[in-house]
C-alpha cells in the first residue's frame, strides 16, 4: 500500500489535508483517521492485531510527483476542488459558510509554493509510507 504520512512536512497532500480540515467540522466520536496508515508504529500495530508479525512488514518512504507539463497549479486546485473527496468536502462547507475565497487562496498559495517548475506546468512532489505484507501461503 502506498499511504500519504501525516504532519510530514516534506508532504504536499499533508498540507492539503491540513488546509481542507480547518474549514471542515471535526470528525465524529471514535473516528480513526485513515491517514494513521502512513504511521509506522500504527501499521505495526494493526496489522500486528490481525496476527502478522512485523518481520513479514516492510516499509520506506516514497515520493509521488504529480506532473504536467500542459496545467500548472491554478488547474491543480479546481482538479482537486471537484475530483478530491477532502478538498471537496472543504468546499462544500466553505461555500456554505462564506470562506470558499479563503479556502480557494490558501489552496492555492500551497500550490504555487510546491511547485518545482518554472514555467506553466507542475511537478509537485508528495511523501508516502509505502508498506508491503508478506502473508503466509
Amino acid at each position: 500500500m502506498g499511504n500519504w504520512i501525516p504532519n510530514d512536512p516534506t508532504s504536499f497532500v499533508s498540507d492539503i489535508l491540513k488546509i481542507s480540515s480547518a474549514f471542515t467540522p471535526p470528525p465524529p466520536e471514535g473516528f480513526i483517521s485513515p491517514m494513521l496508515w502512513g504511521v509506522e508504529d500504527e501499521v505495526l500495530e494493526r496489522f500486528g492485531s490481525a496476527g502478522v508479525a512485523p518481520d513479514r512488514i516492510t516499509m520506506e518512504q516514497g515520493t509521488f510527483e504529480f506532473v504536467s507539463d500542459t496545467r500548472g497549479p491554478d488547474d491543480w486546485v479546481s482538479i482537486m476542488r471537484d475530483y478530491y473527496g477532502p478538498t471537496m468536502n472543504a468546499y462544500e462547507v466553505a461555500r456554505t459558510s462564506g470562506k470558499e475565497a479563503e479556502l480557494h487562496r490558501q489552496l492555492t498559495e500551497l500550490a504555487h509554493s510546491h511547485n518545482c517548475t518554472s514555467g506553466s506546468g507542475l511537478r509537485v512532489r508528495a511523501t508516502y509510507l509505502r508498506v508491503t505484507v508478506e502473508l503466509p501461503a
